[in-house]
């Protein structure tokens, strides 16, 4: 976390030199930013009372320079700064809120609450709840295939108009405003975030379905129910991302994470014994295909975990899934990364929304995805860790759907799909079918 920070502040006031950072939604500055934000610390308040509610008295004693202890990145300083200037200056950093858990044993492995403790006693797993932006996607693909949709089936990438409540209409745009009017696999347009699929998968099933496999997952925050839920315009908690995404690679169990397992008195005698509670959400062929899903962000063309490739970290024929998450105006980067044996979720943002990156620097996979990557780097070098780089698992169930995945130039051959189902190649066709499928029935398949 520090390596990448260190570098993103540096990167960060590049990017605003001379300029203020606390922007509204068409970049123009917010004014009385600093006057308006001090009124809601506590030392406000304490130094109303202290002059007897004189304004002036009170705006002048913020504004007295005075010693004080300031976190940087170069270590902690002594200098003189006034409370308005202090607010300036913590106002424009970043922070950062990280959880990995082992989704079989709901372990918490690694917690980051935030840049540094010291100075920073909020919370970023916990506490904080901010918009997951893309990351919030693959619920709204879960609820897809568990409805009756697969991995295969293919939408068009175009404009999309969706109304609702009180004769509302979304229109979604793609993250660069363009449109390619190409058709794409559910597993490629989920790699690739595309929001104009994502946004037809959601008005086809209902946003009351992605809402609610989202909670059956592990999200447990308020979700808005608008159709732009399933583009992650509701906040929700590194914390709770983290388990949700957990329920996937736990063959459809939810668990909560713990962070003690055991505790023991002075004389060594144990006197606490602690599980995660542990409950089937989900079926395991659907989470399954999940993390199949989550797995074409490197392995689809255009997947937006390719920034992966540049870390030593696919030893022994090591895969990963993830997904990335930027919101609006750059404000939240999220990255959630699973190995086979890991789940980590990561955001990072600056305390207040309106401060931010203007450009691509924001994005997940340039500011969050690189804390994942470097943890991972570093985990996988170590033996205490215990983490085991390798395969996913092939399906952990007999799969009871067939699935027909047709070969154009657009799309990838699932080859290794389903280990326990027949497979058959044409020169057109890659087919998946079930155990139980009859001979008639591959007949009717190929007619």
């Amino acid at each position: 976390m520090r390596s990448h920070l260190k570098k993103l502040q540096k990167s960060f006031y590049e990017h605003w030199r001379g300029k203020n950072p606390w922007r509204d939604d068409t970049g123009v500055e917010i004014p009385n930013f600093l006057e308006d934000q001090i009124q809601k610390i506590p030392l406000y308040e304490e130094l109303k009372l202290v002059f007897n509610n004189n304004i002036d008295s009170v705006n002048i004693e913020l504004r007295r320079k005075k010693p004080m202890k300031i976190f940087s990145w170069e270590g902690y300083k002594d200098t003189l700064m006034s409370s308005m200037d202090s607010l300036s200056y913590y106002a424009k950093l970043l922070n950062v809120g990280l959880m990995s858990i082992d989704p079989f044993k709901g372990e918490i492995r690694a917690y980051v609450g935030g840049i540094d403790y010291n100075f920073f006693k909020f919370d970023h797993v916990t506490q904080s709840r901010r918009q997951a932006g893309s990351t919030f996607k693959p619920f709204a693909y879960l609820a897809a295939i568990a409805d009756s949709f697969t991995p295969c089936d293919k939408f068009v990438d175009k404009p999309v108009q969706i109304k609702y409540e009180g004769g509302q209409v979304w229109e979604p745009k793609n993250s660069d405003n363009k449109f390619s009017y190409r058709t794409k696999t559910l597993r490629r347009a989920l790699a690739q975030s595309c929001n104009s699929i994502t946004a037809q998968i959601t008005d086809s099933i209902g946003w009351g379905k992605v809402i609610e496999y989202a909670y059956k997952a592990g999200i447990i925050s308020k979700l808005d129910s608008v159709p732009s839920i399933c583009l992650g315009s509701s906040d929700v908690s590194v914390y709770e991302m983290t388990k949700a995404y957990s329920t996937f690679l736990n063959k459809g169990k939810r668990s909560d994470p713990i962070i003690v397992t055991k505790i023991y008195n002075s004389d060594g005698e144990q006197i606490g014994d602690f599980k995660s509670f542990t409950e089937q959400v989900i079926d395991e062929e659907t989470a399954w295909l999940m993390c199949y899903m989550l797995l074409g962000a490197l392995q689809e063309p255009g997947g937006t975990s390719q920034a992966l490739w540049g870390y030593d970290i696919f030893p022994k024929n090591n895969e990963i899934a993830g997904k990335t998450g930027t919101t609006s105006n750059y404000s939240d980067a999220w990255y959630m990364g699973m190995t086979r044996d890991l789940v980590t979720g990561v955001w990072v943002g600056a305390d207040y929304r309106s401060v931010h990156f203007r450009s691509g620097s924001g994005q997940g996979s340039r500011a969050a995805l690189p804390v994942f990557a470097k943890m991972i780097e570093a985990a996988y070098k170590d033996p205490l860790t215990e983490l085991v780089p390798g395969p996913f698992p092939k399906p952990w169930t007999k799969i009871k759907r067939t699935y027909i995945c047709p070969v154009t130039p657009d799309s990838t051959e699932f080859d290794y799909l389903f280990s326990d189902s027949l497979y058959i190649e044409t020169p057109f066709d890659s087919v998946f079918v079930s155990d139980d499928t009859t001979q008639k029935e591959i007949q009717e398949i190929f007619d």
